[in-house]
């Protein structure tokens, strides 16, 4: 039994096929990511799902290993990793939602295609209901305190927004030529740069965000 099991899996909706270890190197990539970024990024439900049912039969395996067998202390070691991994993951995810639930309903709503929303069905319900009890609890404890003329309040365009103009250390998967970088003072000096595979820059959100969910690269 190896520390994670080599099996064959599918881990996205069109089906891709990995095995179980490279499963957990693009969760755990996308855990840095999510980390790391100003904002919510695309939910990975496929690779949750898919770990989950990874740690599941590593269980089950754990419990036909003798206790005294020194490969037992190191898979539950593993397990243990994969499940923080996972904790911390989801646990990021629920402190932006709640964050910026508002901005990030608005932002699903408007999405056509739903394979491209942020929320998964279940983080958007969730973000829906949170939203409504936040509104029912300011309406109670607050704006029925105030002046009529001053209730309307506009939950969506006073909600909390993600800065996407906040610079992020990133690495270079797949070489980019021609990425353009907006001059931050207004005069026109933008610059066109060629990122190489396997460098690192510093670089603003908006910059690199479509690169981001195209794989080319990733945030450290």
């Amino acid at each position: 039994m190896s520390d994670v099991d080599e099996d064959v899996v599918a881990a996205s909706d069109d089906e891709e096929m990995m095995t179980a270890p490279e499963v957990l190197q693009r969760l755990e990539e996308a855990w840095i990511i999510e980390r790391m970024s100003p904002t919510l990024e695309r939910h990975q439900t496929d690779l949750v799902d898919c770990m989950l049912d990874q740690i599941n039969q590593m269980t089950e395996n754990l419990k036909r290993c003798k206790k005294q067998d020194f490969r037992a202390a190191v898979h539950k070691m593993e397990i243990d990793r994969i499940r923080y991994v996972l904790s911390s993951y989801l646990r990021v995810r629920l402190e932006k939602i709640e964050r910026y639930a508002h901005h990030l309903l608005e932002k699903d709503a408007s999405v056509k295609d739903q394979s491209e929303t942020v929320l998964s069905p279940e983080e958007a319900s969730y973000a829906k209901e949170y939203v409504s009890s936040m509104e029912s609890h300011f309406q109670k404890v607050v704006l029925q305190q105030m002046p009529e003329i001053i209730r309307g309040f506009d939950a969506v365009k006073e909600c909390v927004r993600p800065n996407l103009e906040s610079y992020i250390f990133l690495k270079v998967k797949e070489a980019t030529p021609g990425v353009l970088l907006e001059d931050d003072t207004g005069d026109g000096r933008d610059e066109e740069v060629d990122l190489e595979e396997g460098s690192q820059y510093l670089m603003r959100y908006n910059t690199v965000k479509d690169l981001l969910q195209s794989g080319a690269v990733v945030f450290i």
